[in-house]
């Protein structure tokens, strides 16, 4: 008895070595896989080589189910499929010569158009007329006039809605609009909107006749096949074709119920009529097709003409659908076009670290350059990367204001207040390589003078971070935020 006992605890140690062995040789060869990668920054090479080297077992986990940006495979048939369908001219909107800005704008403008033209095929165009709003309950109560107006159909994207009053109140005019002949359709991450995705109101939404599909939806199925943290964080509605919102907003009450120690949420969302909703509509057409495979281009193939006195504008997406960083482009391009005054917003600020060179490189050159976050981010760990990032910063000259006044959620950027960008994108590595995101440039100096006088009263509402504030001093803050930039591209 006594040597069965021992022969048996002999081969179990066997097999617990063997185990460890097999499992350190698969951590090894995940290493030597990731150093084999493409398109992949080395920080965040080296960030995830020190996590498979420091975690056995739990690590390698974690690097499978999201250390590769895998899309899925049946998503990127389908987004090929959708691609092809509208790889026509009629599809966008540019193509129409009447509309089409391209020749028309000089200089930073034109340059920057010719960049974000390359990210998906929407070139600049003209006859567009935008409404700025900053003002949550504004925008809720503009949404549900312009539904309640629409005559042909609602689409409506978000990262977030939430079964509160405002999605209640949204939700609940899309079935009235579905009573008068409207055909209304739902997309909402399924991440971000996973409670909303059970909810009663979804059910009753679905049963007034509003159809409501879950993006990206995430299960232990879908992780074998796609990284899960793969997220659309777009912000789309397109009314009757002619009619768009984008920017920051999601589907929820200033209070946020979810958080709401944090509050008010504080956006910024703009109103667009005119050919440029095409771009925005092109964007939802794909993201309905991913999920549903139903396909919307027939509503994409008709003009819209431009409006009296309208001004030249842009729309374009992003995503890990497509592997040519264009958002990070976008970002550095705005950045080098700045010659007099740069001031962005943004509740996220986990930089790479070409941002971080380029912004200190623009305040050196002597542009005046201003970032504004919140003071309490809703994200310990993300507001601690973000102020890792402050002291080279802070030393090029650039001046870092913190807001007090809630959250700030706005995404936005003015350069030498004559080009103006109102994003759905932070300023992260999530934003910058794996979320869907889209954004709206607007080349026009009434409306980035508006977008600046509203990124002034974020500024009169925010404490300015000096080389001595306590947010960036002592030696146990600043372990705390460097450790935390150390999984910045990882965040």
């Amino acid at each position: 008895m006594y040597e069965y006992l021992i022969n048996a605890l002999s081969i179990a140690n066997l097999a617990g070595e063997a185990v460890i062995l097999l499992e350190f040789a698969f951590r090894v060869g995940l290493i030597i896989w990731m150093l084999g990668r493409r398109r992949v920054e080395p920080t965040t090479r080296l960030s995830w080589i020190m996590l498979l080297l420091a975690i056995p077992f739990l690590g390698s986990i974690i690097f499978l189910l999201v250390g590769e940006t895998r899309f899925g495979r049946l998503r990127v048939a389908r987004h090929r499929q959708v691609l092809a369908a509208l790889d026509r001219p009629e599809a966008h909107a540019n193509s129409d010569p009447a509309v089409n800005a391209a020749g028309k704008l000089e200089g930073p403008a034109h340059r920057m158009a010719l960049l974000a033209e390359q990210v998906n095929g929407a070139g600049p165009v003209l006859g567009n007329r935008i409404e700025l709003f900053g003002d949550t309950d504004l925008v809720l109560d503009g949404l549900e006039r312009d539904i309640d107006a629409a005559t042909e159909h609602c689409h409506l994207l978000f990262y977030i809605w939430l079964d509160d009053a405002a999605g209640t109140r949204i939700g609940r005019a899309l079935v009235r609009a579905v009573q008068r002949g409207v055909a209304c359709r739902v997309l909402v991450d399924g991440v971000g909107s996973k409670d909303f995705l059970k909810s009663p109101l979804r059910r009753e939404m679905e049963a007034g006749g509003v159809r409501v599909h879950a993006a990206l939806p995430a299960n232990a199925v879908r992780a074998i096949f796609a990284r899960l943290d793969l997220r659309n964080h777009r912000k789309i509605v397109v009314i009757d074709r002619e009619l768009g919102w984008t920017g920051s907003q999601n589907l929820a009450e200033a209070s946020f119920a979810p958080k709401p120690k944090f509050a008010p949420w504080v956006d910024c969302a703009v109103r667009i009529r005119g050919p440029v909703v095409k771009e925005l509509h092109l964007l939802f057409v794909e993201d309905w097709y991913l999920d549903t495979d139903e396909m919307l281009v027939d509503s994409l193939l008709t003009p819209i003409a431009p409006l009296p006195d309208g001004i030249s504008a842009q729309a374009f997406g992003t995503g890990p659908n497509f592997k040519n960083q264009a958002a990070t482009q976008v970002i550095q391009c705005l950045i080098h076009e700045a010659c007099e005054e740069l001031v962005m917003t943004t509740p996220y600020f986990v930089p790479d670290n070409a941002t971080v060179v380029n912004l200190a490189t623009a305040a050196r050159r002597g542009v005046k350059v201003t970032l504004v976050v919140p003071r309490r981010n809703d994200s310990r760990l993300v507001g601690l990367a973000s102020r890792s990032s402050y002291a080279p910063l802070l030393e090029a000259g650039v001046r870092i204001h913190e807001f007090e006044g809630g959250l700030l959620h706005a995404k936005t950027t003015v350069v030498d207040r004559k080009i103006a960008l109102v994003s759905s994108a932070n300023l992260d590595r999530r934003s910058l390589f794996l979320n869907f995101e889209a954004g709206l440039l607007v080349y026009d100096e009434d409306f980035a003078g508006q977008l600046r006088f509203l990124q002034q009263r974020y500024l009169e509402s925010s404490i300015e971070v000096g080389p001595d504030s306590p947010a960036t001093n002592g030696v146990r803050r600043r372990i705390a935020q460097n450790a935390a930039a150390l999984l910045s591209p990882l965040l």
